[in-house]
């Protein structure tokens, strides 16, 4: 008898599923639910439309109910809402809410991929400003009227991770007066003090006002904020971006193991308590592939990746997920900032014994026009040479360092073995020594100090 997967959530990593299973089983039955009007969008774009370089809206979504349908055999089911996994019967519950009704459909196997949804915080007159948070197309279509009709001179944004940052500046490119609001001691706290500074004295320069250790406590009247510092200052809207939350409560309400993260629990496979039912995505606890702990960070690389893994596993091909670093860039103004692996304050956190080599250096050969400053950290064991992480932040090709620093480490290499990389080299790429290369040279004399 011909098998049936249900696939809960169409977005990332519910989508990427639902074709994956069907590149390796031309034969089972699959059913992809959403409940909102839309799917496969590329979520990440959204900041650069608000700010009007992506000028097409379309072009964010990869694909269509029809194609998946005509192109895949692909049940899809829009206004489609799972309420509650029945178990013992392998079954949903599900509301139509095109036609109002609710109704049960049996299952194989399960796939929640329900992703996350953005923590808001509870803020006293909040109800009296425009206040947006960004994670879906309606969040966009919302800030994206607001500003075409309401014409805004001034943006307040309440948390100054990668969104946050990749907001101001696309605010700041429609005219707009940006201020950041961080809790933390910088923007993007997952990185070091030192590359921060840098950053931070960029995004300054850029005339946006940072916040940093501080917090909105509340909002007073005319749209006026109060930090907990005491400063007040006016600004038209607010953007709440403080982080995401798992969706876990449908694997909550079935009784699914849910991680200290608020993540779902899976095993290598991405297998749930369950061995019927899989968890992908944002929704998912995930482990950390430097030391094997707990690690829920939502990005799209690993949502890719557990699609890929769930389809081998459903066809008899197991193939385990490793853990994740956390491999992140984002554009900031005229520079790049990413990291991978742990951080510095991670690390002091855990008690890891490391040290930490730095350099800074030209993102190609200096004689050649248009040459950046980069500015490179790599965290080691001082004893062994296992690369913890890194970050790097830059004018130009970043994206090039931590990709080839995530795959040192994915590929177990030493923090000495970076000398051994060989990198191409032409006077408009790079230097003879590459910045990783000269990582690895200064690394080797760390570990010689006693």
């Amino acid at each position: 008898m011909k098998k049936k997967v249900i696939i809960i959530g169409a977005v990332g990593g519910g989508a990427t599923t639902a074709s994956q299973i069907r590149k390796v089983d031309k034969e089972i039955e699959i059913i992809l639910l959403e409940k909102t009007s839309y799917l496969s969008y590329g979520a990440c774009g959204m900041p650069y439309y608000l700010g009007d370089v992506i000028k097409d809206r379309e072009s964010l979504f990869a694909a269509t109910p029809e194609r998946l349908h005509t192109k895949k055999n692909i049940d899809v089911r829009m206004h489609h809402e799972a309420l509650q996994i029945n178990r013992d019967k392998k079954s949903l519950l599900i509301r139509d809410h095109d036609g109002n009704s609710d109704y049960e459909e049996s299952y194989d196997y399960l796939v929640i991929a329900t992703g996350a949804s953005p923590f808001l915080p509870d803020i006293a007159g909040l109800q009296q400003i425009p206040a947006f948070h960004l994670r879906t197309v309606e969040d966009m279509d919302r800030i994206k009227q607001f500003l075409e009709t309401e014409k805004p001179e001034t943006c307040t944004i309440i948390g100054g991770g990668f969104i946050g940052v990749e907001m101001a500046e696309n605010f700041t490119h429609l005219g707009m007066k940006v201020n950041i609001v961080e809790r933390s001691q910088h923007v993007i706290s997952i990185i070091d003090d030192d590359t921060a500074k840098l950053l931070q004295d960029h995004i300054t320069l850029q005339d946006v006002k940072l916040f940093t250790n501080d917090g909105l406590k509340e909002v007073l009247p005319e749209c006026t904020l109060k930090l907990e510092s005491g400063e007040t200052f006016p600004t038209d809207f607010i953007l709440l971006s403080v982080g995401v939350k798992p969706r876990n409560q449908l694997a909550n309400q079935a009784g699914l193991s849910i991680g200290e993260s608020g993540g779902v629990v899976t095993n290598e496979y991405m297998q749930t308590d369950d061995p019927c039912i899989y968890a992908v995505g944002d929704v998912v606890e995930s482990i950390d592939f430097i030391d094997g702990t707990p690690k829920q960070v939502p990005l799209a690389w690993p949502a890719h990746r557990q699609a890929y893994i769930i389809a081998k596993h459903l066809s008899g091909n197991p193939v385990p997920f490793k853990g994740m670093l956390g491999t992140a860039i984002a554009k900031v103004f005229e520079l790049s900032i990413a990291s991978t692996g742990l951080g510095e304050k991670e690390l002091k956190d855990k008690g890891y014994a490391y040290k930490t080599a730095v350099h800074e250096g030209k993102s190609h050969a200096g004689y050649y026009p248009g040459a950046q400053d980069v500015y490179v950290r790599v965290h080691f064991c001082p004893e062994t040479g296992k690369i913890f992480g890194g970050n790097v932040v830059g004018g130009e090709g970043v994206d090039k360092q931590i990709d080839i620093l995530a795959t040192a480490i994915y590929g177990g290499l030493t923090v000495t073995g970076l000398q051994e990389i060989e990198t191409c080299y032409a006077p408009p790429f790079s230097s003879p020594k590459g910045l990783l290369n000269m990582i690895g040279y200064k690394a080797t004399g760390l570990m010689n100090e006693k």
